[in-house]
């Protein structure tokens, strides 16, 4: 689906931007502070019963305030154990570089993986006996499959994932991975297959990108991202640029201007730019997720990244939901919890980009109470400190499935 064809492709690479999410979700809160949004009333007063239950939350798990961020990694722990890191820190890495390869592959694979699982599905970890749902079961399922080799095409070598090896990628051996039966069904099973089989494809067709120290494989982004350091830095924001730019054809077909595609970008009505981005509100909530994936791993390879709090926070349907649940964002109609909504639907783009805009609210009271600055409190450990956790947990306290206050109909690329 077109947007405009007169735009140019400037236009489009300006909304794959941190800054273009940030900017436009608060031109939303705006709007909706002067009570001018369709769908929703903002109770900002309430924000600070928000921030009360997000400060107990990081009190309670993190109280030293050693807060790690919001990334996959956090997923590859069980009862207190690193399975990635136990797993790597054995191994004699040629170079830090190759481990930073590794580490790309895996995340990718797994963050790409990370559709929902629906409420049934369990993953049956055999080392600690336990079974694991949602997306901690899916992060341990795709954590094992890449430590067999299933996404390797060398059996001598078998913590990579390899294009080749992607492009013919079958659904049966997700099947596999994942333990699915008629007794543990996975939502989605092919279109993950499908997922794969397009990454793998986009990557062996861009060998400019994807391998320049090595064959073809989506770690080889990590060398990408590595030759646009500067003296040894990358900024954040530049990070999810190139994961917008580099990856973005992999997702189903949305928006697209100038024949670039956008993403998790969608329209309403209210934004104004006053050019050919009028409209359009991206969010990129998994290519920020991925994006704050990245960043250890370019750390430990010893680059230096730069301006993390550049990025935003993720709109997806846990942060959206603690403002909801606590009273921020009031529904004008009641009856819209009880429906179903389509993801590109102004209900669904007002909610979604009210939490980025209300996150970065947020983040300045707790950082005031803790006295603490964006640099020492990014919004990257804000969410996987509080804010994530508190509203699964006002999710539990209202409704027994711990489902979100507003139901959304998405294709699984979203949340």
């Amino acid at each position: 689906m077109t947007v405009q064809a007169a735009a140019t492709q400037d236009d489009a690479f300006s909304l794959l931007t941190a800054q273009a999410v940030r900017s436009r979700a608060q031109q939303m809160l705006e709007i909706g502070l002067r009570d001018g949004l369709a769908h929703f009333r903002i109770d900002p007063d309430r924000l600070d019963d928000v921030a009360d239950a997000v400060l107990a939350t990081i009190q309670k798990a993190y109280p030293s305030l050693k807060i790690p961020f919001h990334a996959r990694w956090r997923h590859f722990s069980l009862q207190g154990e690193d399975r990635w890191s136990r797993m790597a820190d054995r191994i004699s890495w040629p170079d830090a570089a190759t481990r930073a390869r590794a580490e790309f592959d895996l995340v990718i694979v797994s963050v790409l993986l990370d559709a929902g699982a629906g409420a049934a599905w369990r993953y049956h970890d055999k080392a600690s006996g336990q079974a694991v749902g949602r997306s901690e079961g899916l992060a341990l399922a795709s954590l094992d499959m890449f430590a067999s080799g299933a996404f390797s095409s060398d059996a001598r070598d078998p913590l990579r994932v390899d294009a080749d090896k992607l492009v013919a990628f079958a659904a049966a051996a997700l099947e596999q991975g994942f333990q699915v039966s008629a007794n543990n069904p996975l939502v989605g099973l092919e279109g993950r297959a499908d997922l794969l089989r397009r990454l793998g494809r986009l990557v062996a067709e861009r060998s400019d990108v994807f391998g320049l120290r090595d064959r073809p494989r989506p770690g080889g982004l990590f060398d990408h991202l590595a030759a646009k350091a500067a003296d040894g830095a990358i900024a954040a924001p530049t990070i999810l640029s190139e994961v917008l730019k580099q990856l973005g054809p992999i997702w189903p077909s949305r928006l697209t201007l100038a024949g670039v595609s956008l993403g998790d970008c969608w329209r309403h009505p209210a934004i104004k730019a006053g050019d050919a981005t009028d409209g359009l509100v991206p969010l990129h909530k998994l290519s920020q997720w991925l994006t704050y994936s990245l960043i250890e791993p370019l750390q430990r390879a010893g680059l230096d990244v730069t301006d993390i709090n550049g990025l935003t926070g993720l709109a997806e349907y846990r942060n959206g939901g603690l403002f909801v649940d606590l009273g921020v964002l009031v529904l004008r109609d009641p009856a819209d919890a009880d429906r179903s909504h389509d993801v590109d639907s102004t209900l669904v783009v007002e909610w979604r980009a009210l939490t980025v805009a209300l996150l970065d609210r947020l983040a300045d009271k707790i950082r005031a109470r803790l006295n603490r600055d964006a640099v020492s409190l990014p919004l990257a450990s804000l969410l996987e400190g509080g804010s994530w956790a508190a509203g699964r947990a006002a999710a539990f306290a209202r409704r027994a499935d711990g489902s979100p206050p507003i139901k959304v109909l998405s294709d699984g690329t979203v949340f």
